[in-house]
């Protein structure tokens, strides 16, 4: 019976036991653990209401087919499973439902769940680690306009080139400007001759 109750409550994510209270299925979404670098499964846990304990009929339908009886003997199974189930916990005081959690009674005589909390074997954590192929080709939308990864690298690097040409330029012109300043300068104080440009120091030659 519990492998037809457990086949349920996975596909449907809650059941109910007349007279003891609904368990429903929750889930904890996947986290990323930066320590190990790892992807964590989500993880599975039961939250257990007694408020709520009268079972749908599409429980009822999944159980007769199951067992391939009537609805109506569903129905009549059902109730005597949760009637045995509530005398064992009475009896003992506690009764463990395999990979769902534990009904044990309190000292007021109130039926408690504690959940297992856990993961299918089938979930492991994944390695994240960041992938970067920079030969991937992707649109980019730029203003207005859709371009390419590839296109915007080539466009980029082309007005790097032309930044640092003018750059070039801009420092010749400034290296020219303060020659320029230079040889005027050299010319107004020295007279505009052709001797200026030479050294016009006298040597003395001893005789």
């Amino acid at each position: 019976m519990f492998e037809i109750l457990n086949s349920y409550l996975f596909q449907h994510k809650s059941i109910s036991i007349p007279g003891l209270g609904t368990i429903y299925l929750e889930t904890l979404p996947a986290s990323v653990d930066t320590s190990s670098k790892n992807v964590l499964p989500p993880l599975y846990y039961f939250r257990f209401d007694r408020s709520q304990d009268a079972p749908s009929r599409d429980f009822f339908s999944f159980l007769a087919s199951q067992k391939r009886i009537e609805d109506y003997e569903a129905l009549k199974l059902y109730n005597e499973f949760a009637y045995s189930l509530r005398s064992e916990i009475s009896r003992e005081e506690r009764f463990k439902w395999e990979g769902v959690g534990e009904l044990r009674k309190d000292s007021t005589g109130v039926v408690q769940f504690e959940s297992s909390l856990g993961n299918p074997f089938f979930l492991q954590p994944v390695p994240a680690r960041k992938v970067i192929h920079p030969d991937a080709k992707h649109l980019l939308l730029v203003g207005d306009t859709e371009r390419t990864n590839l296109e915007m690298s080539e466009l980029l690097q082309a007005e790097t080139e032309s930044h640092r040409k003018r750059l070039w330029w801009i420092l010749s012109l400034v290296v020219g400007i303060i020659a320029t300043f230079i040889i005027l300068f050299h010319f107004s104080s020295h007279g505009w001759k052709m001797e200026s440009t030479g050294n016009q120091q006298t040597l003395q030659i001893p005789k």
